[in-house]
């Protein structure tokens, strides 16, 4: 019997969630500085993240290699130099200016924010059946 592998349970949908829930968080970022004099409302792509997290899903560990010189990067060290700044966006008004330089758009985020939410919980209801079907095959039913 092999061990269960969570990558191959659930997906990319295990990045999903993480993404959805980033993602509300800025736009409730959004929502609570409409008010603040040069706000730029931002949003994350969502499709940039899942490429990334699926990118990072795929790739093996490299082996170790020898570092001849103090000055030498550790392989591990070029995650790091990702710019995760790269999935965030800043969101182009519908509306001119409101003169204070604040890009919120307070309809605009609130439906954003329900979408991200509904899409939110169709995942959350697709990886509840995927787990659920694991268990009816562990109990062996």
């Amino acid at each position: 019997m092999s061990a269960i592998s969570f990558d191959k349970l659930f997906g990319v949908h295990q990045h999903t969630m993480r993404i959805r829930n980033n993602r509300a968080e800025v736009i409730a970022g959004n929502l609570a500085n409409a008010d603040t004099p040069g706000f730029k409302a931002r949003d994350l792509d969502f499709n940039e993240a899942l490429v990334q997290a699926a990118h990072l899903q795929t790739v093996k560990p490299l082996p170790q290699m020898a570092k001849t010189a103090a000055g030498h990067m550790d392989i591990t060290d070029l995650e790091k130099l990702k710019d995760p700044g790269s999935i965030m966006k800043y969101r182009n008004p519908f509306q001119p200016d409101t003169g204070n330089g604040n890009t919120v758009e307070v309809s605009t985020e609130r439906m954003n924010y329900l979408s991200n939410n509904i899409e939110y919980q169709a995942t959350m209801q697709f990886l509840n059946g995927r787990i659920s079907k694991m268990r009816t095959a562990l109990r062996g039913q």
